[in-house]
């Protein structure tokens, strides 16, 4: 058979692989947009895989701002589809009830009230007796407390989907059931369509919205897409009494259980806390259109126990339907978003965790203006596709880390929460060295990292709470050394690539917004913009030579800073990019003792006029060669150092022994977080998103906006500098000095209206209070003057308790910055 036998068009300016609810929300989005010449395909029947078979609960509030706004988006589209297109979507509002059994739980909730003040969404903490009357099947006699959202609600998925391949199809697009993809074409790094059953199709874009066959799909076009399948359950049961359409939906996290009604009756789901993967994602069969796995009912016995206790009715109800129904899901829990870096022009919607009905409306109408803007009009990092990378395609890997991270939907949302599965993953040289040390290690792009090191005898293990955890007073000790003497962090995981070529200069000063045409032997903080002139990244760059140079960035966007990079470098430029993350560890030595510390190993003449800030070089460190660099994340004299892998654990061994009558100590994350916070320094994910700019950051100074060189962004910064900022970025720090704990995620107020909220928090020791950074706005819309943040009355809720804050402007620590120009031997105090 050929394409001509068939009514199938040749060439299709998008062709969408995938007919599931979120392949539909992407084509209806395409032609809302007006890029009508959509194909879609589907290897079975429209929702036949995933969708078919999904609760259908659409919960409003997220972690984060943008996907509480994706959701927000979602409910209104499912609203109003069935008036555009004639098709019901079983949409109804019918409100929700997350009950709480511990207090632990119930400070969540209040946090997630907080929330939902900050985001505009409407939200109440109601007591276990009026979610007992919301809900009167509940048993409440064991309950804390409870939270209320009137606005989420519920869809039927086919009929959904039907809606948006029904608006989709008004508009242009044509949609093929029956038709399955075998290969994906590609000329020069670039798709050019897609290989059927039935011949090739050509196409500028290509958009794998295939579910659990993602993966395979991804394959086909050389893309990694981790996910995995679990089984996924939940049962039906026969009518109930006093079960009405307008039931709220039910969740008890606690429990691992949600309710909801169906036709008189209930689905009772959830996420258990060990979820039983199914079969590997490159044996997926096929067929498989409608399907269900065998009924399981030992594995589902820890929500069916629950659900009895919550619901004691359900005692003397009958099952009418016991469905398990695979379900994909991601390494993190967050869906993946994005076009593919390795390949232009082919997108990845997929591996929707269990939210894909409450998430497709927002995510299509996402990657549509992704796939016509060329670039998100919003923060999507989290979900962003370039936050894995080809090692995270390890099936075998992905198969331990799923049964996990289905129980995470209620587990209960610790802000430090490490993933323990499918670990230790990457590992720096020094990794067997820290063990012996007693550190506890986190996970970031899958390096194993310190966060703290706990006393010898003491197990390095953390204990979840809100308030200040067990190792508290350990790393307030690291940052003691930090601040009064010298200690060395093992910083590996940074992102590291170096930029070559004879055009390496021009491309950057077009990518950065600070002015890196500088000396050899000079470093330079940047970021990196969009055209919205919004942060893309920020990093620090070091002039190697006239024609290379060496970036750092975060830990966690090696992919997606490399990928920005060589896409957003202007045309023809001579210059080639070189990830050498793996290739080098990275000793930050920090205190006012460092200076001392090194000069014990080198020759090098470490002195201010000979090494100032901001300068680097190649300097001998023991028996091995290393590029240090004076520059501080922390706030205080230091360098870091650059150490070719194979050198690192002596050089790691050595600066532990010159340094032993100096006090140095070993330092992690934890405590790298509350020394940057009390210097105020920013980081990217969380003060610098694409949804901030250089203007409401206070990095304008960043900016080379005094020269007449042109960057990425320039023309969008230079607006947001003429109208003023609506959002400031400020330092807060609690007046309460005890216990209290910043996060990060906290409401602030200002005379007692919501006025922001935490980016970031943590417990400094230097100031002996909680401290963290904030973007303020003024309650009543005015812009964000330094006037506003140096008046008013500021508080933060914690949990639900309001405690008073100050605002800063400058850094609460060191505001001058002298400790950093360190030209004595050592400074002290």
């Amino acid at each position: 058979m050929t394409i001509a036998d068939t009514d199938l068009p040749g060439r299709a300016r998008v062709v969408i692989i995938g007919g599931g609810v979120i392949g539909t929300s992407v084509a209806y989005h395409l032609t809302v947009l007006g890029w009508t010449d959509v194909l879609l395909l589907e290897q079975g029947q429209l929702s036949c895989g995933t969708t078919w078979h999904a609760a259908g609960l659409v919960g409003q509030l997220r972690a984060s701002e943008a996907g509480t706004r994706l959701v927000q988006y979602s409910t209104r589209l499912y609203e109003q589809l069935e008036q555009e297109t004639g098709q019901a979507t079983g949409f109804r509002r019918c409100g929700g009830v997350t009950v709480a059994r511990t207090a632990d739980r119930m400070t969540a909730l209040r946090r997630t009230e907080a929330t939902g003040q900050a985001y505009g969404i409407d939200c109440e903490l109601i007591s276990a007796r009026e979610a007992g009357q919301r809900y009167p099947l509940l048993r409440t006699d064991d309950l804390v407390g409870a939270l209320w959202l009137p606005g989420d609600g519920r869809a039927d998925p086919v009929d959904l989907t039907a809606a948006l391949a029904r608006g989709a199809r008004q508009r242009g697009a044509v949609i093929r059931e029956r038709v399955r993809v075998t290969g994906v074409l590609a000329r020069d790094g670039r798709v050019t369509g897609v290989a059927t059953e039935a011949g090739d199709i050509e196409a500028e874009v290509v958009v794998n919205c295939a579910g659990q066959w993602a993966k395979q799909v991804g394959a086909l076009a050389g893309v990694t897409v981790p996910l995995h399948s679990a089984e996924h359950f939940y049962v039906v049961t026969e009518q109930i009494a006093g079960v009405h359409s307008g039931l709220p939906v039910l969740r008890d996290p606690d429990g691992y259980t949600y309710f909801k009604e169906e036709v008189g009756g209930l689905v009772v789901g959830g996420f258990e806390p060990q979820a039983k993967p199914w079969v590997s994602p490159d044996e997926l069969p096929y067929p498989f259109e409608f399907q269900l796995l065998a009924e399981d009912w030992d594995h589902f016995s820890v929500l069916m126990d629950s659900a009895l206790h919550r619901l004691p009715v359900l005692g003397d109800t009958g099952i009418r339907k016991f469905y398990n129904g695979p379900e994909s899901f991601t390494p993190d829990n967050q869906f993946i978003l994005g076009e593919a870096p390795e390949l232009a022009g082919f997108f990845v919607a997929a591996g929707f965790n269990s939210v894909g009905i409450a998430s497709a409306g927002g995510a299509g109408l996402a990657l549509a203006q992704w796939i016509t803007e060329g670039e998100p009009d919003a923060d999507l990092t989290a979900v962003d596709i370039r936050r894995f990378a080809a090692f995270n395609g390890n099936s075998r890997w992905l198969r331990d880390r799923v049964s996990e991270v289905l129980g995470l939907h209620y587990a209960i949302p610790w802000p430090n929460r490490e993933l323990e599965t499918a670990r230790p993953f990457r590992r720096s040289p020094v990794y067997p060295l820290l063990a012996q040390a007693n550190a506890c290690f986190g996970s970031r792009m899958g390096w194993e990292r310190p966060n703290f090191f706990a006393p010898p005898g003491i197990a390095p293990q953390i204990e979840y709470g809100w308030g200040q955890q067990n190792w508290q007073p350990w790393s307030s000790a690291e940052q003691a050394a930090v601040r009064q003497r010298v200690a060395v962090f093992d910083q590996t995981s940074f992102s590291k690539y170096l930029l070559s070529g004879p055009d390496a200069a021009q491309a950057l000063q077009w990518l950065c917004t600070n002015d890196v045409a500088v000396e050899p032997g000079r470093t330079v903080y940047t970021g990196m913009l969009n055209e919205r002139g919004t942060y893309e990244s920020d990093i620090t760059v070091t002039r190697l030579s006239a024609t290379e140079y060496l970036l750092v960035a975060s830990a966690a966007t090696t992919e997606r800073d490399a990928d920005h990079i060589r896409r957003r470098m202007p045309g023809g430029s001579r210059a080639t990019l070189t990830d050498v993350t793996s290739a080098f560890a990275v000793y930050g030595v920090m205190g006012p003792e460092s200076r001392a510390l090194l000069s014990r190993l080198t020759r090098a003449c470490l002195q201010d006029a000979a090494f100032p800030f901001g300068s680097s070089a190649s300097i001998d460190l023991g028996y091995a060669t290393v590029r240090a660099t004076r520059i501080t994340y922390v706030g205080e004299l230091g360098w870091e150092l650059y150490v070719p892998a194979e050198f690192a654990a002596g050089v790691y061994q050595d600066l532990m022994a010159a340094g032993e009558d100096l006090g140095v100590a070993n330092a992690g994350y934890y405590a790298i977080e509350s020394l940057r916070l009390e210097k105020g320094y920013r980081a990217f994910g969380r003060e610098l998103t694409p949804d901030y700019n250089p203007a409401e950051a206070g990095l304008l100074f960043a900016c080379k906006l005094a020269s007449g060189i042109d960057f990425l962004g320039r023309a969008a910064v230079e607006r947001a500098r003429a109208c003023g900022p609506r959002r400031r970025l400020v330092s807060v720090v609690l007046a309460d000095a005890g216990e209290a704990m910043l996060w990060g995620g906290e409401l602030l107020l200002r005379d007692g209206e919501p006025a922001g909220q935490l980016t970031s928090g943590a417990y400094g020791a230097t100031l002996g209070a909680a401290v963290g950074l904030a973007y303020l706005r003024d309650p009543d819309g005015g812009l964000a003057t330094a006037e506003l943040a140096r008046s008013g009355s500021y508080q933060v809720n914690i949990g639900g308790q309001l405690v008073p804050a100050t605002v800063h402007l400058r850094p609460p620590y060191d505001p001058a910055g002298s400790r950093i120009r360190a030209r004595a031997a050592a400074v002290t105090g």
